[in-house]
């Protein structure tokens, strides 16, 4: 019953995030079409459980959260001593997927208006394209949730002031919002293939929406690198979603992988787009595609024994000189750890600044005190990892590591 409940409750949310898309459309107004979204998911919720799931389920929330927009918008009349006609969209016909992936290319590229700073651009699309909660957008960015409430309400406003358009851009506007919109898809597919908390380790439908709007990206700027290399490194990685767990659900790491569950086809084509991707940016490395040509060195292994760390080491470093980044230097010491050794890796490690609140530094950490035969310590990072939450296949992997110490 509990499984069945959660799949019901990733049901409704992920069609949720599709009729939020639409009810924006409609309404042109973000707040309204949240609330009415909202809503409707919430009496999904209650009712479906009980009358069973509907043949559509888009369909069904799409009229039940048009309706509520309709008297939203009555009350709100009534309240300030106006009329108003009727909005007439309460009984629509059926959404080709056309027009659903229009909307949701609509709604990430209103997101990501440059008259948001970037940072505000991708907190909002994370809270209302990627349909994840304020906490789990302010971890995806790393800053604290009351901050990321504040940073959300002040874009909505200026949206509204601003009275920012719901449309994709023509051409020559494309550029000026390509850093935002590619950083929103990217995270999506971050938040989906590594969720940072509950029950699962990837929350597949994230993943799938995000491969989605960096292939309607790619239609739309085909000969665009950022746009190839997001989409090569979005399939790359989501190549190896079936060979992350055991049978029990269990974490696997790379080199416990089961490459024949690896799919080939996404593989193939992740590696020709990294090709592509590379032959235009000849000049200036664009760090979507490096990071492709990172995980395109792992796919392209038929062993982890086989792995170029050379090569895995050296697109590192061309990453730092576009993206040097706490995460990135985290990264690299990885990858020279299974190089030159964990005493190395470490050392890169602990010159790493700004990642103490990060659970994956200290779960780094852990990792290497234990090749380094330091078990006290390395049960100390990993309960230090531990302590600043993580989803349950994460954490149970961890909690594994510990009790296999000595």
């Amino acid at each position: 019953m509990a499984e069945a409940g959660d799949a019901l409750a990733r049901l409704v949310r992920d069609e949720g995030t599709r009729v939020l898309a639409t009810l924006v459309r409609v309404t042109g107004d973000v707040d309204l079409a949240q609330d009415a979204a909202q809503d409707a998911v919430v009496r999904a919720l209650e009712t479906w459980p009980r009358d069973g799931v509907p043949d559509n389920p888009r369909a069904w929330l799409l009229v039940t959260a048009k309706r509520r927009a309709i008297d939203i918008i009555r009350r709100e009349a009534r309240r300030a001593g106006k009329e108003t006609e009727a909005v007439m969209f309460a009984e629509p016909g059926p959404e080709s997927a056309e027009a659903v992936d229009d909307d949701l290319l609509r709604l990430v590229f209103t997101c990501c208006h440059p008259a948001l700073s970037v940072e505000a651009q991708v907190a909002l699309a994370l809270r209302t394209l990627g349909g994840l909660s304020t906490a789990e957008v302010a971890r995806g960015l790393m800053v604290p949730e009351a901050t990321m409430a504040k940073r959300l309400t002040r874009a909505k406003q200026k949206i509204a002031q601003a009275r920012i358009p719901y449309r994709v851009p023509s051409a020559e506007e494309l550029p000026g919002r390509l850093a935002g919109v590619a950083a929103t898809v990217y995270l999506i597919f971050n938040e989906g293939y590594a969720t940072g908390a509950g029950a699962d380790l990837v929350r597949g439908a994230l993943t799938a929406e995000a491969v989605r709007l960096a292939r309607l990206l790619a239609a739309l700027m085909p000969d665009e690198p950022t746009v190839l290399g997001l989409l090569a490194l979005l399939l790359l990685q989501d190549a190896r979603r079936d060979a992350r767990v055991d049978d029990e659900g269990r974490v696997l790491l790379l080199r416990e992988q089961d490459r024949r569950r690896w799919d080939a086809s996404a593989i193939k084509e992740g590696v020709e787009l990294v090709g592509r991707a590379l032959r235009r940016t000849p000049d200036r490395p664009d760090p979507y595609v490096v990071q492709a040509a990172i995980a395109a060195c792992h796919a392209l292994a038929p062993t982890y024994a086989d792995t170029n760390w050379d090569a895995v080491v050296s697109w590192y470093d061309v990453l730092l000189s576009v993206q040097d980044t706490p995460v990135v230097r985290l990264n690299l010491a990885a990858a020279v750890a299974e190089r030159d050794g964990p005493e190395a890796g470490m050392a890169l490690v602990e010159a790493i600044e700004g990642l103490d609140a990060y659970p994956w530094w200290h779960a780094t950490r852990g990792e290497l005190l234990r090749r380094m035969r330091r078990p006290e310590a390395a049960r100390a990072a990993y309960e230090r990892a531990l302590a600043f939450g993580m989803s349950a296949p994460q954490a149970e992997h961890l909690r594994r590591q510990i009790a296999g110490l000595s």
